[in-house]
């Protein structure tokens, strides 16, 4: 029950009350669930769906009419799991395999702010395919007595074994007729027969010539069809019947990932939630496990001494919540960003796009504060070659519709091109992401977009691969890929520990002509591509940044996001009431695919004297992990300088070709390759160079290579471009070189071995070399 209580003004002559809905008037006569009661206070006896609106309460007589604040009634469903999907054949043709089922959170779907369901979406067993057994022939049988026919007999049968379990049957005859005399076995028949035998040969023929005579009759009376058979195939020309089945048109709010819904139904509410149509009644019927959640607002002043107010009952716990009037909650599905907060801003969906000119000596293309960035080997163009590449970060939306169930992006989608490239070995991209690593928790894939714009797998980061090789950090990964395309690291959380990083920030700034001071707090996917966005925005309305920007492990665990504001000083502040705490539901954080969400404060001063603000902004999880932000800064209406935070301290340079692109000199990787590519009785290969840079997972893919080492050094190169030396580098080639010495003592008294060269010119890179002349370095 919903109980919304009114308290007009006092007045001659009394005044008359009536209830608004989405402001149209409401009246208990047409509906039986509502109640206006003589005490002014509107009763919903059981909350549906369609109760959600916006709520006002209107007194009037001759003299003036006086309207309430308007009170929002958000209604929500709780999720609840579809049926699993039947099991998956065996993901092997033969032996040991896994079979997989699913679900979703479809039956209903979460509805304005409902629970995620519990448990988990991805079921998986282990599967024994029974292998083909093909049959062989067992022993032929004894010949059979001569018959009358003068002919012998024996068979075999397919038996030794016989084919099971799809297996190919016996290869040739499973029986032998022999003539058992040689060829000197004659017939004796009674003269009768042979009068039997040629009396029924002259009436077949007889009865053959007669038809042969008939048909050319035939032929000759319908010459004029101009055909001599008509076939009744022909009459059909080809074409075949079809039975046409119409789709069933869903509710567009139901997230069903097998039923697409048309999306031109889908409309945008502005909060609160208003429904401007009465049609869209039908699409609010009751659905299961249903709770309210009603939205408080202080009622504005009546008069001199009067005042209303509303409050809000429910049966359901209910948070305070403010989203703030110039937000837009869009209903739409989880993989298109479901209940995504998009800000009065815009945080461009443009395209973030680097270009380069790169040959033979190789290079690096960087997306400035975005985490991506490309690495070119050295010798990949070959000689008096040259290509234009460029990498794009795709901003739109198109990158979250055709992921399935429960998957969401860890990371912006990049695509590096021209389409044709023709390269000699792989280049290596790196792409930041959010996600804490843990493969008992995540499901993390590698996808690639098809060129219908759908989403296929690559590789899963967990599994070995020749095609591709994926490298997982805790911050970023980075991938070796052969051909061009669109890729994007994709995540299906498989139990609710699953953890993705999300980076916190509080920007403020004067409102203009006002007294006012908002705060606004930004929660965004941990990403330097995702943060910018933010920043982007709020370089162009001037806010500042109050705090460095934190980082709160969000588990999907179900629960909501809590931001709340702390300690302001009342003396000298003022905050609306009702307005302290605000909440995200889970969908929205969780499903949010790189795009910013955000809440606000607004704070007035008493006094134009106050010229400092000091409070705290908790933004927590429920059932979950909190982070405290600090906020001291002035407030001065003249102070107009914005302090944009960059993730890089170099944000301008976006490409770099030639040696300068590398950390490792090419005459010291050559060295390398040329030592660890081929294999001797010394031991010195690519696996132990792989195994002391800790690379030596995969090492499938690296044997397929030209030049191994050459790949392994891109990889490492990719992994290690934030910093200045190559001291890990160093320090492994030394370890082999130890290795080596104590493996082969025989060796030491050669003047310099091939691990010395490497060792020296390694570490002269970094500049500790001493006692040798600058010819030698």
């Amino acid at each position: 029950m919903i109980v919304l209580h009114c308290r007009p003004p006092e007045g001659v002559p009394v005044a008359e009350v009536e209830w608004l809905k989405n402001e149209e008037l409401l009246s208990s006569l047409t509906d039986d669930n509502i109640d206006t009661r003589a005490d002014h206070n509107l009763i919903i006896n059981e909350a549906r769906l369609s109760d959600s609106g916006n709520y006002t309460c209107l007194a009037s007589n001759i003299v003036a009419k006086r309207r309430s604040a308007t009170a929002t009634v958000i209604v929500f469903v709780n999720g609840g799991w579809s049926l699993w999907t039947e099991w998956s054949p065996c993901n092997v043709p033969c032996g040991r395999g896994v079979q997989k089922r699913s679900r979703t959170c479809t039956n209903p779907a979460p509805l304005n702010g409902g629970a995620f369901c519990e448990g988990m979406s991805v079921q998986k067993i282990t599967c024994n395919a029974l292998c083909p057994i093909d049959g062989s022939w067992d022993e032929w049988s004894e010949w059979t007595l001569c018959s009358s026919q003068c002919e012998k007999q024996r068979s075999r049968e397919c038996n030794s074994p016989a084919p099971r379990h799809r297996g190919k049957m016996c290869e040739g005859n499973s029986e032998a007729t022999e003539n058992c005399t040689d060829g000197l076995c004659t017939l004796s028949m009674d003269s009768s027969n042979d009068v039997a035998l040629y009396s029924g040969l002259g009436a077949g023929i007889i009865a053959v010539v007669i038809l042969v005579i008939a048909i050319m009759l035939y032929r000759k009376n319908h010459s004029e069809y101009g055909e001599d058979v008509i076939d009744s195939s022909a009459l059909t020309g080809g074409f075949q019947s079809f039975n046409f089945k119409t789709t069933r048109q869903g509710n567009p709010l139901l997230l069903n990932s097998s039923m697409q819904p048309d999306l031109t139904v889908g409309r945008t509410y502005s909060t609160p939630l208003c429904f401007q149509d009465s049609t869209d009644k039908d699409l609010f019927d009751p659905l299961p496990d249903i709770k309210v959640k009603v939205q408080s607002s202080f009622m504005v002043s009546l008069g001199v001494a009067e005042r209303a107010e509303f409050h809000a009952k429910a049966s359901a716990e209910t948070f305070p919540r403010d989203l703030s009037r110039d937000y837009s909650i869009t209903v739409d599905r989880c993989k298109q960003g479901l209940l995504t907060l998009n800000g009065p801003f815009s945080t461009g969906k443009e395209q973030l796009r680097t270009n380069g000119v790169f040959g033979h000596p190789g290079g690096r293309l960087v997306v400035p504060n975005t985490g991506v960035s490309l690495l070119v080997p050295h010798g990949a163009v070959a000689e008096n070659m040259s290509w234009e590449m460029y990498m794009v970060i795709n901003q739109g939306e198109a990158s979250v519709q055709t992921l399935e169930g429960s998957e969401i992006l860890l990371g912006p989608e990049v695509m590096y091109a021209p389409p044709g490239l023709d390269l000699s070995c792989p280049v290596a991209m790196t792409i930041a992401h959010c996600a804490e690593v843990d493969t008992e928790n995540w499901n993390i894939q590698l996808k690639r977009k098809t060129q219908d714009s759908k989403w296929e797998e690559v590789m899963s980061v967990e599994e070995e691969s020749t095609s591709c090789y994926c490298l997982m950090d805790s911050t970023s990964c980075h991938l070796l890929l052969d051909q061009p395309g669109s890729y994007a690291l994709v995540g299906e959380p498989l139990t609710q520990a699953a953890v993705k990083r999300l980076k916190l920030a509080v920007f403020g700034g004067m409102e203009a002509g006002s007294m006012s001071y908002s705060l606004r707090v930004y929660c965004v996917d941990d990403t330097p591509h995702a943060f910018q966005g933010v920043v982007a925005a709020e370089k162009t309305r001037g806010g500042q940044l109050l705090e460095e920007p934190k980082m709160l492990p969000f588990q999907a665990n179900t629960f909501s996001l809590q931001v709340s504001i702390q300690d302001v000083p009342q003396f000298l502040w003022s905050i609306k009431p009702f307005t302290t705490c605000q909440e995200f539901s889970f969908p929205q954080v969780w499903c949010s695919n790189q795009q910013p969400l955000h809440c606000a404060f607004s704070l007035e001063r008493y006094s134009p004297a106050t010229t400092q603000l000091s409070c705290k902004i908790s933004v927590r999880q429920v059932k979950g992990q909190e982070q405290i932000l600090q906020v001291y800064t002035a407030v001065a209406e003249t102070e107009k300088e914005s302090v944009p935070f960059f993730m890089q301290t170099d944000c301008t340079i976006t490409s770099q070709t030639g040696p300068k692109a590398f950390k490792i000199p090419v005459s010291i990787r050559q060295r390398i390759c040329a030592t660890f590519d081929t294999a001797n009785a010394k031991g010195k290969d690519w696996q132990l160079l792989a195994q002391k840079l800790h690379l030596d997972r995969n090492l499938g893919y690296f044997a397929k290579q030209r030049s191994p080492s050459a790949v392994i050094l891109s990889l490492w190169e990719a992994r290690h471009q934030d910093t200045a030396d190559l001291d890990s580098l160093a320090s492994a080639l030394e370890e082999i070189g130890k290795i080596h010495s104590k493996s082969s003592p025989k060796d030491q008294d050669e003047p310099e071995s091939d691990f010395n060269h490497i060792q020296a010119g390694s570490v002269c890179g970094t500049g500790k070399v001493t006692n040798q002349t600058t010819e030698d370095s």
